[in-house]
């Protein structure tokens, strides 16, 4: 069912030709491809192009349909064969249902691999997150890939029926996220941090990460701050069934790292200007407060700025030691369906990086990125500041709310 043409090789299946199309993958840190994603491309007898969807919906029975999947496999790997590439990774999609229906000891893969000579190290079997009846058949053929020297991947995770229970079972090598996470993420930007959080949690799931659906320059920004290891997409390089010097064109790197590093620069300069801006407040609220003034008096510069919502005092166990002073700004900022969370009192922070901090390092300033205050379900920057007060070691703590960080201060 296969035809060489010149270089390259096509396949017949129900009167269609079949050709290999490939879409690199590139490494954000390597600057470089280190992969290709191997997709079908169908074509009529007038050399039409027939949609992917529609020639998976020909075959009609399971035992053609595990045909198509392995004709489509052979063709990509013999396609790729003929690429004066040694080193790089070939990534293949398998069907779902020939995943979980097979049987684990399916020696045709194996076969392809010895008769092509393709070293199986050099492979990426993909697979479709879905749902399956035999989740039990589809744990033992990954194992039998990764058996076989093969890496493998989760591919889709984000959509549909992802979760994370699957990356559990299956231990996947790689996880592929859906471009709909991406999508998101450039409309709404609490969506671009649960995106970052993902990537964490899928590298503290021994998970390599690759974002797909890249289109644009906004986008391949969102990835490289999120923090993933891979990226592919039309703003890289499109599939293509040309796969004579498909190598000899490398992504701009340099530029977009070079962009990223002053954006990032520009980001972190709003926490730099909250150290230099509140320093002083907070050198006079310490003062005051070893000196015997009450918190309120003590914190009253800092809880009139319009950008401070509240002001509380921590022990060295975390402990909070007094009722939290809430700012005017803060009361404003009060949402009665959180109520319940409002009283502090003898509330322990220990847990919080920010206080942790500032009891390791006494008499420095401390601050934190953005993230959602437990007290009362908003955004904000605690900054905070150990210190002893007649031999015992204190931390003042104040939250600035996020929004207004970037306004307020430099008008002030």
């Amino acid at each position: 069912m296969l035809n060489q043409e010149g270089n390259g090789w096509t396949a017949d299946f129900r009167g269609l030709t079949l050709r290999t199309a490939l879409q690199p993958i590139y490494s954000i840190s390597h600057k470089r491809i280190v992969g290709y994603e191997a997709l079908i491309r169908a074509f009529d007898t007038d050399n039409a192009p027939v949609l992917p969807v529609q020639l998976f919906q020909l075959p009609a029975s399971e035992a053609e349909n595990l045909l198509l999947d392995r004709l489509c496999r052979y063709l990509h790997i013999r396609n790729y064969s003929c690429i004066r590439d040694e080193l790089n990774w070939l990534f293949l999609n398998v069907s779902p249902r020939v995943a979980a229906g097979a049987s684990h000891s399916d020696s045709f893969f194996g076969q392809l691999l010895k008769k092509t000579g393709l070293p199986p190290h050099r492979i990426v079997m993909e697979i479709v997150e879905q749902p399956t009846d035999n989740a039990e058949r589809l744990r033992e053929t990954v194992a039998y890939y990764k058996d076989l020297g093969c890496l493998t991947a989760i591919d889709d995770f984000g959509a549909g029926h992802s979760n994370f229970e699957r990356i559990w079972n299956l231990s996947p090598d790689i996880v592929k996220l859906d471009r709909t996470l991406l999508t998101r993420a450039t409309e709404d930007h609490k969506a671009r941090q649960i995106l970052n959080g993902i990537v964490s949690l899928l590298h503290q799931s021994a998970c390599l990460v690759l974002l797909e659906g890249v289109e644009t320059y906004d986008q391949a920004m969102i990835a490289i701050d999120a923090g993933v290891d891979f990226v592919q997409g039309y703003y890289f390089r499109k599939p293509t069934i040309e796969l004579e010097g498909i190598d000899i064109q490398p992504a701009d790197f340099d530029h977009l790292l070079s962009d990223y590093k002053q954006q990032t620069q520009v980001t972190l300069d709003p926490t730099r200007q909250l150290v230099s801006f509140f320093d002083g407040f907070f050198q006079t609220a310490i003062d005051r407060l070893c000196s015997g003034t009450g918190m309120q008096q003590a914190c009253r510069e800092l809880l009139d700025h319009p950008a401070v919502s509240r002001c509380y005092l921590v022990n060295a166990e975390g402990i909070q030691i007094e009722d939290t002073l809430i700012s005017d700004a803060g009361v404003r900022n009060l949402d009665p369906r959180f109520k319940p969370l409002e009283s502090t009192t003898s509330a322990d922070w220990y847990r919080q990086h920010y206080l942790r901090q500032a009891l390791a390092q006494p008499e420095q300033l401390q601050v934190t990125a953005p993230y959602l205050c437990v007290t009362g379900a908003y955004m904000c920057v605690t900054m905070s500041q150990g210190f002893y007060d007649n031999g015992q070691l204190r931390v003042l703590c104040c939250d600035i709310l996020s929004n207004p960080m970037g306004t307020e201060i430099s008008k002030s």
